[in-house]
């Protein structure tokens, strides 16, 4: 069943204009009885004489031990106005509540979740890319092949590289064919972060905007707010809605080389107000930002994606530098953080990556920080996991330490089974599979309630 015909339990337009028109009312009514309540107390002013009980404004208080002639005139009739406004039953806060578009979102998720089964629950956590699902060498269509693979495995998202893309009307026709095939919306992800990891500007011809370094050079965040809301932009017309990017490394190491100019700079508040615009820039393309890499690669030596990065460093310490930039994501209203492979044997106790440390997704980033957001981990084809995990290992401890989605499995079908038997055998909770999808369903089903 295609995405757009389904008639999943969410409110159709004229229920979600019926809801809208309800606040109107609510909303009106709030106006008239604040104007009346102004009336009120500005005709007593100007009378003179006008003393209340209490400092609580209402209709039904003493106006004076003498009440004048004219306040009584008009408090009858306002008081016969406002009796002829409509009754509800609920009180203005708990309408509000009710009709929020925050309780209808809920009201969508939990609709569509609980129609699925289990194998489409966890397919939903899985980011891959074409070839990785459908066995092909490189994937410039999408055809029959990748319409059967996806009924059979309606993962939660597609990611594309340079190699995908021959030009731009093949990219849009190859993006919307993907999502029509699927059941459920995917996310359509690219690293463009600008400057040498672009996969679609220096393709396609477009404006390549630069490394971040250059920008945060500047030190006007006006520029990562232009520069990203430019990527954004062409970026949503040619169908993708998630970008893996800003970078929210803090280059404390000069000599790392796989952050290198992709980072901001080396101030972590410079850092911080950066990516945050860049976020926004991002955000008001209508493109989701996904802040890289949790908690921060910024001080590392080695490159992940070749072997085990370490970061000697106490919570402390990262609070004072690496942490900073994304705690300002958070507090912006982040919705996707990744994290990174890297190892922090202060915090963890081992050598664990944190994409499988319950003491850095669920412990520090939920709880401490407070990010409800999405959780993705980095590419779990690199070295600093393949070469010490499987990829059905890999991906249930990832979800046991509290990570949302699982990006680019070195072998998807082994992770993905794997991660069923988890539910089944109770290694995982299914609770813990739907909250999980809860949180990456309120990204993609957001435009169904909104104004």
């Amino acid at each position: 069943m295609n995405t757009k015909d389904m008639e999943i339990e969410v409110l159709s337009n004229e229920e979600k204009r019926e809801c809208r028109r309800q606040r109107r009312v609510r909303n009106q009514r709030r106006a008239y009885i604040s104007l009346v309540i102004s009336v009120l107390v500005l005709v007593a002013v100007v009378l003179g004489g006008l003393f209340f009980v209490n400092r609580q404004l209402n209709l039904e208080q003493q106006i004076s031990e003498q009440p004048m002639e004219e306040i009584e005139v008009i408090e009858e009739e306002i008081i016969e106005e406002v009796s002829t406004l409509p009754e509800e039953e609920e009180t203005i806060e708990e309408a509000e509540e009710v009709y929020s578009d925050e309780k209808l979102l809920d009201e969508v998720v939990e609709a569509v979740i609980s129609e699925m089964t289990l194998e489409e629950k966890v397919a939903g956590l899985f980011v891959v890319t074409p070839e990785g699902i459908t066995g092909v060498s490189t994937a410039v269509q999408a055809g029959d092949g990748t319409k059967a693979v996806l009924e059979k495995y309606p993962v939660g998202g597609f990611i594309y590289f340079k190699k995908n893309i021959e030009s731009e009307d093949q990219i849009k026709k190859m993006i919307e064919n993907t999502i029509s095939y699927n059941k459920y919306p995917m996310f359509i992800a690219v690293d463009e972060e600008g400057g040498k990891v672009t996969r679609l500007a220096d393709v396609l011809g477009l404006n390549n905007v630069g490394p971040m370094a250059d920008i945060g050079a500047t030190g006007d965040s006006t520029k990562a707010y232009d520069a990203m809301k430019n990527v954004g932009t062409y970026l949503k017309d040619y169908g993708f809605n998630v970008d893996f990017a800003p970078v929210a490394d803090v280059l404390t190491n000069a000599e790392n080389a796989s952050i290198g100019n992709r980072s901001f700079g080396n101030d972590a508040n410079l850092v911080a107000g950066m990516v945050t615009m860049a976020m926004n820039g991002l955000k008001d393309a209508d493109v989701t930002a996904c802040i890289k890499h949790f908690p921060g690669l910024g001080d590392a030596s080695a490159d992940t994606h070749n072997g085990l990065a370490v970061i000697d460093k106490s919570l402390d310490e990262l609070k004072e530098i690496e942490l900073i930039p994304f705690i300002s994501a958070i507090e912006n209203g982040a919705d996707m953080i990744m994290v990174g492979h890297m190892s922090l044997p202060q915090i963890i106790g081992d050598n664990t990556p944190a994409t499988m440390s319950k003491e850095v997704i669920s412990d520090l980033l939920r709880s401490e920080l407070g990010f409800n957001g999405v959780v993705i981990t980095d590419a779990m084809n690199m070295g600093a996991i393949t070469e010490y995990y499987s990829a059905d290992e890999a991906a249930i401890r990832a979800l046991k330490a509290g990570a949302d989605m699982v990006l680019m499995p070195e072998d998807f079908t082994l992770a993905y089974e794997g991660v069923i038997a988890a539910v089944k055998d109770g290694t995982i909770s299914e609770e813990r599979i739907n909250n999980s999808l809860k949180r990456v369903f309120r990204i993609k089903y957001a435009d169904s309630v909104g104004e």
